[in-house]
Parts: C-alpha cells; sequence; structure tokens
C-alpha cells in the first residue's frame, strides 16, 4: 500500500489523490540509435539498427547495475524535454529504423509510454522490442505481448541469487519467460556472471537445464561479463575462461550460447546447430559476415534452419 504523496518501490509512480500516477511518461533519459545486437539480440533481424530510449527508476535494485545513475534516482533529478510517442516513432522512421526497442532501465517502470509507443509503432509497421528483468504480472504482460516482437530478458540466477542480489525473487521472472515463449515473441536471455555469487558450475548447469527444460534448445542464451560497480566494486571482474566454460557447459543442452563484455570472437558467432559451420559472424557488435541474409534463415551448408527472425 502507498500512502497519498509517496511512491512505490520504483521510485516514479506516486499516489496523488488516491491516483497512482507515473512521473517518467514521455520523459526518457536517453534516446538513441543502437545496432540490435547491443541489446543483445542475435537471431532478430541482425544489422539493424533500432531506436532505444528508457527512462529513469527500476523496480529491482541490483547491487551491480551498470546504469544505476539512472535506474536508481528519482525522476526529478533529471531535467528532460518531453517527448511523446508521436515523436518517438517519428524519429525511428527519419532515422531509416525498422526498430522501436525499450531499453537501458526497466521498461515496466515506464509501462503506459512503452504501451502506448509500442501501439502506434504496430500501426506504423514498426518492430517493437523490450530488453527487461521480465519481473512482471501477468496481467500486464498480457496486454503488451501482443505489441512485442522480440524481448531479451535477465536470467540472473536462482532465487537464493535473486532474493540476495536483487531484491526480488525469481518466480514471476520465470512465469513471463514462459508466456512469452508461448505467444512466440522472440525471445533471448541474458545472463550476467557475477564472480562468487552465481559463477559456479553448478548454478550454470541449473540455468541451462532450466531454460532447455521451459523453453527449449533454441532459445539464445547470452552470458555477459561483469565488472566491478555500483555496490559490488569489491568483486573482479568476470574471466575469460569462466564465461568460455559457461558456454561449454550451456551448449550441452543448448544450440545458441553467445559470450559478451569480452573480446571474443567464437563467442559471438553463431553456427550451425547441424553442421556446426558458422552462418554469422560479429565484430562487437556489428556484422562482419552473415550467410543467413539470403536464405531467410537456412544453412547455405547443410540446409538446417536456424532459429530466429532474419527478415
Amino acid at each position: 500500500m502507498i500512502k497519498d504523496g509517496d511512491r512505490g518501490n520504483c521510485g516514479v509512480r506516486e499516489n496523488q489523490n488516491g491516483k497512482l500516477i507515473s512521473l517518467v511518461y514521455g520523459k526518457p533519459v536517453s534516446i538513441n540509435l543502437d545496432p540490435i545486437e547491443k541489446k543483445p539480440l542475435y537471431h532478430f533481424l541482425p544489422g539493424e539498427d533500432t531506436l532505444s530510449f528508457g527512462t529513469a527508476g527500476c523496480n529491482l535494485h541490483c547491487m551491480y547495475c551498470q546504469n544505476w545513475e539512472i535506474s536508481q534516482c528519482k525522476p526529478e533529478k533529471f531535467h528532460i524535454k518531453e517527448v511523446l510517442p508521436e515523436q518517438i516513432v517519428k524519429e525511428c522512421k527519419a532515422d531509416e529504423s525498422r526498430i522501436i526497442s525499450y531499453t537501458y532501465t526497466e521498461p515496466t517502470i515506464f509501462y503506459e509510454y512503452m504501451s502506448d509507443t509500442a501501439n502506434l509503432a504496430s500501426k506504423n509497421k514498426l518492430r517493437n522490442v523490450m530488453v527487461s528483468n521480465g519481473f512482471i504480472n501477468q496481467i500486464p504482460l498480457k496486454k503488451l505481448m501482443p505489441l512485442l516482437d522480440a524481448a531479451n530478458i535477465d536470467l540472473k540466477g536462482n532465487d537464493k541469487y535473486y532474493k540476495k542480489v536483487t531484491g526480488a525473487w525469481i518466480e514471476p521472472v520465470q512465469n513471463a519467460l514462459i508466456a512469452l515463449k508461448k505467444k512466440k515473441v522472440w525471445l533471448e536471455l541474458t545472463n550476467l556472471i557475477v564472480p562468487t555469487l552465481n559463477d559456479s558450475e553448478k548454478q550454470i548447469k541449473w540455468l541451462a537445464e532450466w531454460v532447455y527444460d521451459n523453453l527449449g534448445e533454441n532459445v539464445p542464451l547470452h552470458f555477459s561479463a561483469f565488472w566491478p560497480t555500483y555496490k559490488l566494486k569489491q568483486l573482479p571482474s568476470t574471466s575469460l575462461e569462466k564465461l568460455k566454460k559457461a558456454r561449454e557447459i550451456a551448449m550441452k543442452k543448448l544450440n545458441y550460447v553467445y559470450v559478451g563484455n569480452v573480446n571474443f570472437d567464437e563467442g559471438n558467432t553463431t553456427f550451425c546447430p547441424g553442421c556446426k559451420k558458422a552462418v554469422i559472424k560479429r565484430g562487437g557488435f556489428y556484422i562482419t559476415q552473415n550467410l543467413l541474409k539470403e536464405t531467410g534463415g537456412k544453412c547455405p551448408y547443410c540446409n538446417e534452419k536456424i532459429a530466429g527472425i532474419w527478415k
């Protein structure tokens, strides 16, 4: 319950005379044109640019948050020019992009802003991408899913890890992932490996098995390197060896496993699960070779269908 004049846990919804009011609608703290690979989405229109934006606030309080200056900050600390959904769509078209991404901070925090923009974007034949922690109730998620084309969701670790590091719990995230998959929203996952907290081989194995059992072997999983920040500056960064080992473990269950935030070309390459040959090569966030562009997503070597949305 939120008393009159107070705000919820996210810091951006305020009880004003009995009505819960969003303080961030139309107030993005950042708008940029990014490669879709930066979200990260590797199996959704590779090589495309996406207009990306986000507001202040978050419903989680991750101790390692790399965007804590905006996610854990009150919105009034930013002096922002209003940018309404119509302007977002107009700017996306002006940038010759076909995709709008709701990202940087948690999009469920600016749910109404995201929903209105996504609805207008769909009417203008633009694609909608949500980059989220997945901590959302089922009713608003069901309303949103018909507007979404793709999503990258953080699956951070087991329930003990969520409660210790994020202030949340895992069940709503798992339910959201299963719902998105059933609704056929293109889905990719990100797991930030934090040394001493969720980097054990047992946890990596559990993660891969949960994805395999509940979402299937074709959902791409991105392991990401941790860098000391916010409240976990005392921890070391994630080693390349640890990331490689996590990828090796997960690939026993999943067809597409990637490694991010480090220089490791093989970890950014899409391999055919059939013949094991490289079909998309990346340098950082950019495509250096895409053999699926002309085949509609089929491996040019063995004709295996590569899971994803390619055109």
